[in-house]
């Protein structure tokens, strides 16, 4: 099979795994999370491994787990993302740096001021995860005694996104001309004042930092949702994507595609990314013997409190060697959700089964050689299931060695994987448009209004 498409590659770093017991792999990293000189050798891994992006996720809250459960987590305690990734800006040089940060419990102005830092510090390599939060303990950090509503969660990020990217605008890429001579730092016709009054948010503005190096740091976007659909459609240009079913993946690809087309928005200003799983042996077997070793690592009390949360519901009570009973719809993540309960009716998972794939990790696997797991990448991209990947490595560094130093070098003999970084930002390197500044760029605004942003 060939593709003349070229794959992009993120690392999805919770800092260092979504695995559950990845901490316990021999020869893992145990403090893996809270360890700086390893996170840096991480991202210079990725870095030599001409990864687009490191990708972090955020929680704003320890979860809400029995201590049995608890206890047994490594990621209880990690760095602050905008705290640690201008730190990793200054020890790599290509990388991006994706940054989660949520809608539901931040302040536009903080969250616009903190990445515009973040992309003139890294030289235009920022990118921000916009999430609204699937978590309902977070509530109880800041004030409050519920979970925001589903559907209000969704409209203040519409209105909070257009905030941001407001605010990002508020100076034009010229407007600091810093005149020695006449005394004059800026020209204040080059500056706007947001004056944002809407239903959930009100910010005067303007920013008190220059415009962003990439004019807005990359917008990402995670729900899988019929309003997260809608929200990528219309605002995000990476989205990590629900992994599955190749033909799963191929509908989401296209519905997500299609979304675009109706309001005006080019498809090639979106790279969906599905999370792959990736485990790397010399055969098969081996590979499949590493995943039945690291999954064996989940205890039971994890794996159960790591099935009630996705579930949105608490799953403790229920009969281990019995069937999945019918789940009542909650305020968590509803994508999130509907997968697992897809996998257990699916593969007919006893409870017990279905906790212990969900606590280590339940979602699209690439497990075997680097041959194997080349032919399945590119399958995807050829088909229009993707247009690259966001890889989950099962434990570090082992898992994240073997994918850079086996199965790049496959994938770059293929023809579908660079082999030098394309430019100096994030943008240039997935093949993003830099975006124009609203409030100054007329005339660049108008030969788009047929092409969306």
């Amino acid at each position: 099979m060939s593709s003349s498409r070229q794959l992009h590659l993120g690392a999805f770093m919770r800092p260092v795994s979504i695995h559950t017991a990845a901490w316990r792999y021999p020869g893992a990293f145990p403090d893996a999370n809270f360890n700086f000189k390893h996170l840096t050798r991480f991202a210079q891994t990725l870095e030599r491994g001409k990864f687009d992006a490191f990708f972090m996720a955020d929680h704003l809250a320890v979860l809400n787990v029995p201590m049995q459960a608890l206890k047994r987590s490594a990621t209880v305690t990690s760095f602050d993302p905008l705290t640690l990734l201008p730190a990793l800006a200054v020890l790599t040089e290509h990388l991006g740096l994706i940054a989660t940060a949520s809608t539901t419990y931040n302040e536009p102005y903080h969250v616009a001021r903190k990445f515009a830092s973040l992309d003139h510090i890294s030289g235009g390599r920022a990118g921000w995860n916009v999430v609204t939060s699937g978590n309902p303990d977070e509530a109880m950090n800041f004030g409050l005694e519920e979970h925001v509503e589903h559907e209000i969660r969704y409209h203040r990020a519409r209105e909070f996104f257009e905030v941001v990217t407001g605010l990002w605008d508020s100076w034009a890429d010229d407007a600091f001309i810093r005149d020695v001579e006449a005394g004059v730092y800026f020209d204040p016709g080059k500056v706007h004042i947001l004056n944002h009054h809407g239903e959930h948010l009100n910010v005067r503005g303007p920013l008190n930092i220059a415009r962003p190096v990439q004019g807005w740091p990359v917008i990402v976007q995670a729900g899988a949702s019929e309003a997260g659909r809608q929200l990528a459609a219309e605002t995000a240009e990476v989205i990590f994507a629900p992994g599955g079913t190749l033909g799963g993946a191929r509908a989401f690809y296209a519905d997500v595609k299609g979304r675009m087309r109706k309001i005006g928005r080019s498809p090639d200003w979106l790279k969906v990314l599905p999370g792959a799983f990736v485990v790397v042996g010399d055969t098969t077997a081996e590979a499949r013997e590493k995943r039945a070793r690291l999954d064996s690592l989940v205890h039971y009390d994890s794996a159960i409190a790591s099935l009630s949360t996705a579930l949105g519901h608490d799953a403790s009570g229920f009969d281990p060697d019995g069937p999945l009973p019918e789940i009542p719809e909650s305020n968590a993540s509803q994508s999130g959700r509907a997968r697992i309960v897809e996998l257990a009716r699916r593969e007919a998972l006893t409870v017990r089964q279905l906790a212990q794939r969900v606590g280590g990790y339940g979602g699209l696997a690439f497990v075997g050689t680097p041959q194997t797991i080349a032919d399945q990448m590119e399958e995807w991209l050829a088909t229009d299931a993707c247009d690259g990947f966001n890889i989950l490595f099962p434990y570090l560094p082992g898992g994240l060695d073997d994918f850079v130093d086996r199965v790049v070098p496959e994938l770059q003999r293929r023809g579908i994987y660079r082999r030098e970084y394309e430019g100096s930002t994030l943008r240039e390197n997935l093949g993003l448009l830099r975006p124009v500044n609203r409030f100054f760029d007329r005339r660049e605004l108008a030969n788009l209004a047929q092409g969306g942003r």
